[in-house]
This record gives structure tokens, C-alpha cells and sequence, in this order.
């Protein structure tokens, strides 16, 4: 429990102290207040130079008006909420509050009472912090550190590997476009990796041509700190940055199994989501990314060496990980005029799981896209091939969908699929 005997203005005596303060991380943060005292503060808070990279939107109305707020709403990675209640009633809006809550969304709760039994009783129910008011701006700003930054702290970036079961079956496009809707629909900061060294396309697919990138990284491991890798990321839009890969044939890109473990890990440690958009080889610093990511999503053609290598990489990929979440599978480009293909039906059965999305072959979309260095929701946002990338995104981040998108996305093209596919084999 954080309690403090009075309040105090940014005066020079108290910057001073709090000079040693760490900026705070880019993560979304969101605060419900109760009293235009806390909102201030928070306000305050919102607006110091170590809150920069931060998004922080403040509201009135407390508990009631979280819970109204995320009926139809992802969390943030941080929720303060403010609250005038005694300790039944605090139980009781925690309760109603979790139930509304994303798994990964850390909650600080404010109070104006000094109660140790109900700051043991909340950290038990698995609350963040007890903030006790009065406070001032510095004392949110460490509270925030201590829960992101603070020792013993976890990473705060969940790690999302795309690889393609063979090229040309667009894992990239498929990666880009749901980084481009974590970043929007979660509005937390998303980084993309773009692993292809020499033939990458992310650069292209944004219509960036990024100075700086994920070679410098590679060749300066020891110096990869929030610094450094400010400087040598691309933002491509708002809340998503770009690490480019340098899509040269100047040298060889041989690299050891373990190379690429700093640049992820630095990268992660102060971004919600990143984003590995891997190419299609099986070399020992692919394996290992993918067996130290997060999620991994394999994007298939619906064609016969798709199935085969989607088949081997999710043999494989459960081999190496018994105990993580299986591999999400997208099938991609379906439908193309006059080709026989493979159906999902097929996929389902020989790898005993579902697609989570199957997205249909749309030249024209898909092209226009490609050429404007654009994603799918920037050309149609209404496209439903933009609502199965959030679709995919919230999958992947473990995030819940806002219920004003919650719409099947399949089923329009599932229905058409007996008239496009033909059986394996």
C-alpha cells in the first residue's frame, strides 16, 4: 500500500528527489476518477516528461463508469480507478471490475482509506497497488515504474511470431496488418520486426524507407537500451513502430542461434506488443525465436506443400512447446479464379485444429494495399477482411474484442468454400 502524509507541488525540492525516476514505459494507460483532486493529479502526472512515451486518458465517474466504459471496450495495460467506498463495497467493484478486465491489464485502486486489511485482501485478488490519496504526480509516476519497471517485474511486450509454411502465402502481409490493428484497436504501442534481413518488405508495405534498423541492432547488442532503440525505429503510424530490416545483398546474413535473443528481449521490455515477422527458412535462430515467442501463427496457402509444412511445423512446434498455447493457423489467398485448391476442412483434419481466420483472395484489395504502403483497414476499414485481422489481433494478444466489432468474420466465406476447394490429395 502507497500512503503519503501530504500533498506537495512540483516544487524544486521534490523534483529533485525524483530525478532518478525512469521514464515509463509505452503502454496505455486509462483512470476513472471520483474527485477532481485525484483527476489533477493524475492529470499532472499525464504531463511530465517521463510520461511521454505513454498513453494516458483520464474519465470521471469511478467504478460505474469503468464498467460501463469496458462493456464495449478492450483494457488498457493500466487502469487506476478511484473509489470513496468502505471495503465491502471495494470488494465488491473489484469484483464487478474483473470481470470486465483483460488478463494482462494491471489495476492500481484509490482510496482516501488507510486499511491495511483491505490492501492485503486487494493484492490477494490480484490488484497492482493501493494508492491512498493525498499523492502528487511523482508518486503515480513511481507507482507505474515499480509495476512495469520495478525488480522482478516481468516484460511488459507479449511476443507474436508470423512464419509462413512456405513463401509467397503472405505471413508478412497477414503479420503487418494485425500489428496495424493491435496498435489501433488496443491503442498501446506495437513495434514490428521485420526478421527477412535481406528481402524484408515491412519497409515497403508502410511506404517507409527507414535509415536505421534491425542491422544496428545486430551489430551493437551491448548498446540496445530505450535510448538507442528510439533512435533506430521508424514510426510508421500512430502507436506502431517499425524495426526494418535492411533489404540489401551487401553481405550474408548468417547469424547464431542466439543473436537476435537482446534485440527482442530490449525491445519488449518497454512495448505491449512486438510483432516477429519471420521468414520462411528453418535455421537455428528461427527455432529458437519460435520457441521463445509467446504466440506463434502460421499463415497457409490452401494448396498441397502448404499443408505438408504447416503439418511438420506444427508437429514440431508442439514438440517444442507441450505446455504453450497451440499455434494459431490462418489459411490465406482462398478462392483464386480457376485454381484447385485444398479446403480448410482438410487443414482442420490434418492438424486437429481450426483456422482462426481463412482470409479470401481479393487482388484488387490486397494490391492496392501493397502499392500505396497501406494496410487493409487504411484502404476499406470496413472490409471484411480488416475486421478478421482484429479478429486475429485480439486472438493473439489475448485480449478481448470490443463487442461493437464482435462479428463472425468466417462464415460469409466458409459458406462459398464447397464451391471453391477440392479434397487433399
Amino acid at each position: 500500500m502507497t500512503t503519503y502524509d501530504s500533498t506537495s507541488d512540483d516544487g524544486p525540492s521534490r523534483a529533485e528527489e525524483n530525478l532518478g525516476l525512469r521514464p515509463v514505459p509505452r503502454i496505455a494507460i486509462q483512470a476513472f476518477c471520483e474527485t477532481p483532486d485525484v483527476a489533477t493529479v493524475l492529470e499532472k502526472a499525464a504531463a511530465d516528461r517521463r510520461m511521454n512515451k505513454a498513453h494516458v486518458k483520464i474519465h470521471m465517474g469511478g467504478s460505474a463508469a469503468a464498467l460501463d466504459f469496458y462493456a464495449s471496450a478492450p483494457t488498457p495495460n493500466l487502469l487506476f480507478v478511484e473509489t470513496r467506498e468502505k471495503r465491502d463495497a471495494v470488494i465488491e467493484q473489484l469484483e464487478q471490475l474483473a470481470a470486465v478486465c483483460d488478463a494482462g491489464t494491471k489495476v492500481v485502486l484509490i482510496g482516501h482509506a488507510n486499511d491495511v486489511g483491505l490492501y492485503r485482501e486487494l493484492l490477494r485478488r490480484g490488484v497492482s497497488d493501493y494508492l491512498v490519496f493525498p499523492f502528487d504526480l511523482f508518486d503515480v509516476i513511481h507507482v507505474i515504474g515499480d509495476i512495469f519497471l520495478g525488480q522482478g517485474s516481468r516484460p511488459i511486450g507479449r511476443t507474436i511470431a508470423f512464419i509462413g509454411a512456405r513463401g509467397g502465402v503472405g505471413s508478412s502481409t497477414i503479420a503487418h496488418n494485425v500489428g496495424f490493428s493491435l496498435s489501433r484497436q488496443f491503442e498501446s504501442d506495437v513495434v514490428i520486426a521485420d526478421f527477412d534481413l535481406p528481402f524484408g518488405t515491412a519497409g515497403l508495405d508502410f511506404n517507409q524507407d527507414p535509415p536505421q534498423g534491425i542491422a544496428d541492432a545486430l551489430s551493437s547488442p551491448d548498446r540496445i537500451d530505450d535510448v538507442f532503440l528510439d533512435r533506430i525505429l521508424t514510426k510508421c503510424a500512430s502507436n506502431l513502430n517499425l524495426l526494418a530490416a535492411p533489404a540489401t545483398l551487401e553481405r550474408a546474413y548468417d547469424h547464431g542461434e542466439y543473436d537476435f535473443d537482446t534485440i527482442v528481449e530490449g525491445v519488449r521490455t518497454g512495448v505491449p506488443a512486438v510483432v516477429l515477422d519471420l521468414p520462411h527458412q528453418w535455421t537455428g535462430w528461427v527455432r529458437h525465436l519460435i520457441n521463445t515467442t509467446d504466440e506463434v501463427v502460421v499463415t497457409a496457402g490452401p494448396d498441397l506443400a502448404s499443408l505438408r509444412n504447416a503439418k511438420n511445423l506444427f508437429d514440431q512446434i508442439r514438440l517444442m512447446r507441450p505446455n504453450d498455447l497451440t499455434p494459431k493457423l490462418v489459411i490465406n489467398q482462398v478462392g483464386m479464379p480457376k485454381r484447385p485448391e485444398i479446403k480448410p476442412e482438410d487443414f482442420r483434419k490434418a492438424l486437429d485444429l481450426q483456422p482462426t481466420i481463412v482470409v479470401g483472395f481479393d487482388a484488387q484489395l490486397f494490391g492496392n494495399a501493397t502499392n500505396n504502403g497501406q494496410m487493409i483497414a487504411e484502404i476499406n476499414a470496413k472490409s471484411p477482411v480488416a475486421t478478421q485481422f482484429d479478429h486475429l489481433a485480439a486472438a493473439v494478444a489475448g485480449r478481448t474484442v470490443p463487442k461493437a466489432a464482435r462479428k463472425t468474420s468466417l462464415a460469409p466465406l466458409l459458406a462459398r468454400l464447397p464451391r471453391l476447394g477440392r479434397k487433399a490429395g
